[in-house]
C-alpha cells in the first residue's frame, strides 16, 4: 500500500529546540515506510532533518512499532525519505 496524505504523521513532541517526533499509522509494512521519498507531504508538514517517526502496522495487533529517522529531504517533491525502522516494541511475548 502506498502512502495517502489523507492519513499523514502526526507532531506528538515538540521540544523548544531539537527533533521533534511524530506517530504514523497505516496499513502500509515498515519496508514500505523505509523506501526513499515515503512521506510524499513531510516537509509540508514541517518535518526536519533528524525528526524522529514512529510508524506502526495497523493491518495486526502482531505488527511491531518500528522508529525511523529522517534522513534526507527532497528539493523537488518536498517528501522525505526515512532511515531504516528500528524495532522498539515486538509484539511477541513468550512468556
Amino acid at each position: 500500500m502506498a502512502y495517502s496524505t489523507t492519513t499523514p504523521p502526526i507532531l506528538v513532541v515538540q521540544p523548544m529546540a531539537g527533533i521533534r517526533t511524530w506517530y504514523h499509522t497505516s496499513a502500509d509494512a515498515t519496508a514500505a515506510a523505509d523506501a526513499a521519498g515515503f512521506i510524499t507531504n513531510g516537509q509540508d508538514l514541517g518535518m526536519k532533518l533528524g525528526d524522529i517517526v514512529l510508524h506502526k502496522d495497523s493491518t495486526s495487533d502482531a505488527t511491531a512499532l518500528t522508529s525511523h529517522k529522517v534522513i534526507a529531504l527532497s528539493a523537488v517533491n518536498r517528501s522525505v525519505d526515512l532511515s531504516d525502522g528500528t524495532v522498539i516494541g515486538s509484539a511477541t511475548n513468550t512468556d
